[in-house]
């Protein structure tokens, strides 16, 4: 099966305010999606509907077929909290969370430099408070890569970072698709995936 999502009649509302309202999407493994449109169109609601939590108000949404997509699929909200521990302990907290403990060190340097971090081992000791904006945006990104998900959800994930973030963060995302991942990314910015080989555009409208 090459579908991975399929969306019918998906509808989500807030006290009888509409805030999503998407007849029909399918999404293939494998795909980036750019999810576009004006602020109060879904978007991040659709996203918390992609990653099951929040559950639709009416109409179907279905992973693999029905399959269970706990631990396979992993969202960044526009503004990732860390912890107020180490970097380290920050992106290992996942499969510590999971009881996944073997070979951590590695595992946490290969997420690192995934994620543009040329020293992991440097930075492995730092604390949140310590970093740019830049960094945290993409050490919450290392901590979601590190889980190996089937699934990347990106919610405006260069919305508040420069320019030299922002080129490590579309590295990364690549470096996701080559590996087979799904990622689907909520953005303003409709030139964010220009030089990306492939990319598929889903305008969200307003409910």
């Amino acid at each position: 099966m090459n579908r991975i999502f399929e969306v019918r009649d998906l509808r989500k509302e807030y006290g009888g305010i509409v805030a999503l309202d998407l007849p029909s999407l399918d999404i293939e493994r494998g795909e980036l999606v750019a999810l576009v449109g004006r602020n109060g169109s879904g978007k991040s609601t659709l996203l918390r509907m992609l990653a099951f939590l929040e559950e639709p108000s009416s109409g179907t949404l279905s992973y693999l077929g029905g399959r269970e997509p706990r631990q396979e699929i992993t969202l960044l909200l526009q503004a990732p909290y860390l912890l107020k521990c180490s970097v380290f302990q920050n992106v290992t907290l996942g499969l510590r969370l999971r009881g996944d403990r073997d070979d951590l060190p590695a595992r946490y340097e290969e997420a690192m430099r995934a994620a543009g971090f040329a020293d992991p081992q440097t930075m492995a000791g730092r604390f949140s408070g310590q970093l740019s904006g830049g960094e945290r945006q993409r050490i919450a990104l290392a901590s979601r890569i590190i889980l190996k998900p089937k699934v990347l959800l990106l919610d405006e994930p260069t919305a508040h970072v420069d320019a030299a973030s922002e080129r490590m963060i579309l590295a990364t995302v690549q470096t996701c698709l080559d590996a087979g991942t799904t990622v689907i990314c909520a953005t303003h910015d409709r030139q964010l995936f220009q030089d990306f080989s492939t990319v598929r555009e889903v305008e969200l409208k307003r409910g």
